[in-house]
């Protein structure tokens, strides 16, 4: 009991001391580390593979108007499927339509999801549109155009059969 006594008493002073001597201490310290949620996010790096086979399409950059894929710059809207990318008619999210995504119903093997960019905001989807994405068999996920990029890298990495409809960045409704 009075060992535990004296370590009670002892514990604040030595407190006190550590804190004198860190504070006059002319070591510099090491600047505090970074939040590890922010240094992990998957949002904030596209390419998070680097072993990736060069006929593998990948996100490497998003802007206001367009996205670089492989190197290569692209204005505009794209359609992504499997390893293929297009030039898709939409400038806006109105014009989103089961039209404009009838490649689905001829393309073989129908990927398992379609990832949606919306542009700058995530949108509701029509449920006309919603219908027409499920009598296709494939899921479809609504995500802002950023984030719909990364997805897409992230499930074509792993070698699912994933397809991307996105409109820039900068398209706002």
């Amino acid at each position: 009991m009075a060992v535990r006594g004296r370590a009670v008493e002892t514990l604040p002073k030595l407190m006190r001391s550590l804190r004198k001597d860190s504070a006059s201490s002319t070591v510099t310290r090491t600047p505090a580390l970074p939040s590890l949620r922010r240094a992990f996010s998957l949002y904030d790096q596209i390419n998070l593979i680097d072993n990736v086979p060069d006929d593998q399409l990948r996100f490497q950059r998003y802007t206001e108007t367009g996205f670089t894929v492989n190197g290569i710059n692209y204005e505009g809207s794209l359609l992504c499927v499997g390893n293929l990318v297009t030039s898709w008619g939409p400038r806006k999210f109105s014009e989103i339509t089961p039209q404009s995504l009838s490649i689905f119903q001829i393309i073989r093997p129908i990927p398992e999801i379609l990832i949606l960019g919306c542009g700058r905001y995530i949108e509701p989807v029509d449920p006309e549109l919603k219908r027409f994405i499920r009598s296709t068999g494939m899921k479809l996920e609504a995500l802002d155009s950023r984030n719909a990029a990364s997805t897409y890298n992230i499930l074509n990495e792993e070698g699912r059969i994933v397809a991307a409809a996105l409109l820039p960045y900068g398209v706002s409704s």
